[in-house]
C-alpha cells in the first residue's frame, strides 16, 4: 500500500464513514439545536443589559460590568466543566447540553452586551435631545430613535463574535454531549479510524460556513455608505 492509499484509508475510509455517518448526522443536530438556544438565548439577554445599563443607575451598571468583564475573561471550556461538575455539589445536576448551552449563554451574553453598549453609546447626543425635543420620554427615545441606529451599527461585529462563540459547541464534547465532536471521538474510539474525525469537519463547515458568509454580507450591507 502506497503512502496516498494510506492516508486516504486512514482519513478518508468508505466503509467507516457509511457506518458512522448516522452518528455524526444526530450529533448535528444537537449541535443545530445547541447553536440556535445559544444565540436566541445570549442575544436577548446582552441586549436587555445593555438596555438596562443605559437607564444610569450606579449599582446596577457596576453589577452589569463586574458580571460582563467576568465572563468575558473567562474561558468557555472553564465555566462549562464549573458548571456541569461543580454545580452537583450544590445540589443543582445540569446536563451535558444545559451546561454546555449555560456557559456559552454567557459568554455570548457578555460580549453582545459590550458591542450594543457601544453601540447604543456612539450615537450622537443630538440624536437624544431631538428626539426629546419632540416630546418622546427617554425610553421611548431610546427605543424609538437610538437603538435602530445602534444595532445597524452593531450588527458586522455581533455577528463575527457570535460565529466564534456558537462554533465553541465543540466543546460540550468535554462533558459527554452528543454534538459533532463528541459523536465524531466516540466513532474513533469504536473503529480505530479517524474517517469519522473528517465527516466532523465536514459537518462543521456544512453548518458553519454559511453563517461565515451571512456574516461577510451583513457586513457589506450594513456599512455605512460614504
Amino acid at each position: 500500500m502506497s503512502n496516498w492509499e494510506r492516508f486516504i484509508d486512514t482519513f478518508f475510509n468508505a466503509q467507516v464513514m457509511a457506518r458512522y455517518l448516522p452518528d455524526i448526522l444526530y450529533g448535528t443536530l444537537i449541535t443545530i439545536q445547541l447553536a440556535a438556544l445559544v444565540i436566541a438565548s445570549g442575544l436577548v439577554a446582552g441586549l436587555a443589559l445593555a438596555l438596562l445599563r443605559s437607564l444610569g443607575l450606579r449599582p446596577v451598571n457596576l453589577l452589569i460590568v463586574f458580571t460582563v468583564d467576568l465572563f468575558r475573561a473567562l474561558p468557555p471550556l472553564v465555566i462549562i466543566v464549573f458548571i456541569y461538575f461543580g454545580l452537583p455539589t450544590a445540589g443543582i445536576s445540569p446536563s451535558s447540553f444545559v451546561s454546555t448551552w449555560l456557559s456559552l449563554t454567557l459568554v455570548l451574553m457578555a460580549f453582545s452586551e459590550e458591542i450594543f453598549w457601544a453601540g447604543i453609546i456612539s450615537i450622537p447626543k443630538g440624536q437624544w435631545e431631538a428626539a426629546r425635543s419632540t416630546g418622546l420620554s427617554y425610553g421611548q427615545a431610546l427605543l424609538n430613535v437610538v437603538l435602530p441606529q445602534a444595532l445597524r451599527l452593531t450588527i458586522p461585529p455581533l455577528t463575527n463574535r457570535t460565529i466564534a462563540i456558537t462554533k465553541g459547541t465543540a466543546l460540550g464534547s468535554v462533558v459527554a454531549l452528543s454534538e459533532i465532536l463528541g459523536m465524531a471521538s466516540s466513532a474513533v474510539s469504536n473503529s480505530y479510524n479517524p474517517s469519522p474525525l473528517t465527516l466532523g469537519a465536514a459537518a462543521y463547515v456544512i453548518l458553519f460556513f454559511p453563517m461565515v458568509v451571512l456574516g461577510r454580507w451583513l457586513e457589506t450591507r450594513m456599512r455605512w455608505k460614504r
